[in-house]
């Protein structure tokens, strides 16, 4: 049995697979080229995949993305919707870095850590500058918006702090730990208007794409803070800009933006109330240990005719 490999996901990987599966032939295929040229004959792909690499298989059953959100697979591959290929995710792996990185923009923003690092950097020490400006986050709201593994870790992490937290999802469900109340997105306006603090952790769909625009963001609490840790384009970023440039919302934290990165002339660059990352919330060597040993496992599961762990539901993109 032939698997491709697309995406490089540190040194030994690939010698580490051969050892560990000495009856299966790995071939990698770090380009698009490449990719079309390997994946004819090839039961499984592992990485990243192409239209093009999609359309020159003939012996597909098995496609494991090594992410989580994977709605740019779909745009580059979008056959593989209505295709038989099982297609399997990387679930779970990130969520402990990217809860962490939310509620360190959280404090961030709660003890003025921008202006402290800008004092710094001036060597300027005015202590009457942050008079009454540091913010206890005990008692203070936290509106989650989509209860999956993300809003369940930052949730669990916001509780530890004494806060408020409610959630919105699409999926019924009881409060998950931490949680007062989870919701459903009719009540999505009220949770707005409750936050101090609104964490986007939604996968990007047909159903979430704008969804937070100038008129949500008008509904949001005065002086809140926005942070976007699971995907750009759900929340319109000038509307964004706007609406921090009136006061009305306090600031915002983006790991995720559309585009990434945001272009050069984005009034998000040089607003003194925003964070931006290059998406890299999740990027821990612990987390990209759990992918290589959700592959692992899956693969030994495959052999053995055994259930895949994480598979995705295509047409609904998560």
């Amino acid at each position: 049995m032939k698997v491709v490999i697309t995406h490089r996901i540190g040194p030994g990987f690939v010698e580490e697979l051969r050892e560990s599966f000495p009856e299966v032939e790995f071939r990698t295929a770090y380009t698009p080229e490449e990719q079309v040229r390997e994946i004819p004959d090839a039961e499984v792909q592992f990485g990243l995949i192409t239209q093009e690499a999609l359309e020159a298989a003939r012996k597909l059953r098995w496609f494991h993305f090594v992410g989580i959100g994977f709605d740019h697979i779909l745009t580059n591959a979008p056959g593989l919707v209505e295709s038989d290929v099982v297609m399997t995710n990387a679930r779970e792996t990130h969520v402990i870095a990217m809860s962490d990185h939310a509620l360190a923009m959280v404090l961030a923003f709660a003890h003025c850590l921008p202006d402290l690092v800008e004092d710094r950097r001036a060597r300027n020490w005015d202590t009457n500058k942050y008079f009454g400006r540091m913010t206890e986050l005990a008692g203070t709201t936290m509106g989650i918006l989509a209860m999956g593994d993300i809003g369940k870790g930052v949730a669990q992490r916001a509780a530890g702090f004494d806060m408020e937290v409610y959630g919105v999802d699409v999926v019924p469900m009881e409060p998950p730990p931490g949680v007062r109340e989870v919701w459903g997105p009719d009540r999505l306006d009220e949770m707005l208007g409750i936050s101090d603090w609104f964490v986007v952790t939604a996968p990007l769909v047909e159903s979430t794409r704008g969804l937070i625009d100038a008129g949500r963001l008008a509904r949001l609490k005065r002086g809140a803070h926005l942070i976007v840790i699971s995907r750009g384009g759900i929340v319109d970023e000038d509307a964004l800009a706007e609406a921090i440039r009136s006061g009305h919302v306090g600031g915002a934290a983006l790991d995720a933006t559309d585009p990434e990165p945001p272009v050069q002339e984005s009034p998000l660059w040089d607003l003194p109330n925003v964070i931006i990352s290059p998406h890299v919330s999740a990027d821990s060597p612990q987390m990209w240990q759990r992918r290589r040993e959700i592959f692992k496992e899956n693969l030994r599961r495959y052999l053995a005719g055994e259930p895949l762990k994480f598979v995705c539901d295509k047409a609904r993109g998560y």
